[in-house]
């Protein structure tokens, strides 16, 4: 009797995570590639994955958001979710606040930002005059630093259910020279909180590998399901 009650909680676990369809948006730079570790992560704990590729380096982040959210909301429309979820990394970040600061919606469920710039970060304000800088990172990057006229600034506080994980190590010492105070090597554990935002945590990560990071993987999970992190041991 036992066994048969533990299926079929298993069984109704399965079915409500199905109706949830979480939408992975990789960064600036990067593909969605970088997010498959993840990916299959969130496929074995039974969730509708959508790992969605947009061309990060080619338009401003106005047009970003509208090409990848847009789609990620699309696709999730398609497998008949009742509820999407978003975990981003680094820019994927601002590009979920600045489609849905435009776009209100009511099957918005919870969001959880890898490493993202949420105040901007000091490495694009000390950098983007250089022509290598914007070649590499295209009219997006440009606009990711601190001042009150770039985009992170601008987007002010979130209305939805949100958690931020940092990133506390780095594998650029250079960069990371032109940051203040704890950072991942690309944003300061500063500047990746926002206003508003649910849960916090900062863990011994860095930027470019965090998305693979077991630990990051392990508290993502734990926010979509509760809506806050595990406490730290």
């Amino acid at each position: 009797m036992k066994t048969g009650v533990l299926m079929l909680m298993l069984m109704l676990s399965a079915a409500a995570h199905a109706k949830e369809c979480v939408v992975l948006l990789h960064g600036l730079a990067r593909t969605a590639d970088s997010m498959t570790t993840l990916e299959e992560r969130l496929v074995e704990e039974g969730f509708t994955v959508v790992n969605v590729d947009y061309p990060s380096t080619q338009h401003p982040i106005e047009t970003l958001a509208g090409l990848a959210v847009g789609e990620g909301i699309a696709e999730c429309a398609r497998r008949s979710a009742t509820r999407i979820d978003f975990v981003t990394h680094s820019m994927g970040g601002i590009l979920v606040r600045m489609y849905l600061k435009a776009n209100k919606r009511d099957d918005i469920g919870r969001v959880v930002m890898l490493g993202p710039p949420n105040q901007g970060s000091e490495i694009v304000d000390a950098l983007k005059d250089l022509t290598v800088f914007e070649l590499l990172n295209g009219p997006a990057g440009l606009q990711l630093g601190t001042g009150p006229a770039d985009i992170p600034k601008a987007l002010g506080p979130v209305d939805f259910e949100l958690g931020v994980i940092a990133g506390t190590q780095s594998i650029n010492l250079l960069l990371s020279t032109l940051l203040p105070g704890d950072n991942d090597g690309k944003v300061s554990v500063e500047s990746t909180k926002v206003e508003h935002m649910n849960d916090f945590v900062a863990l011994p990560t860095t930027h470019p590998l965090m998305m693979r990071n077991q630990a990051v993987i392990d508290q993502t999970l734990y926010f979509l399901r509760h809506g806050q992190f595990k406490e730290l041991e």
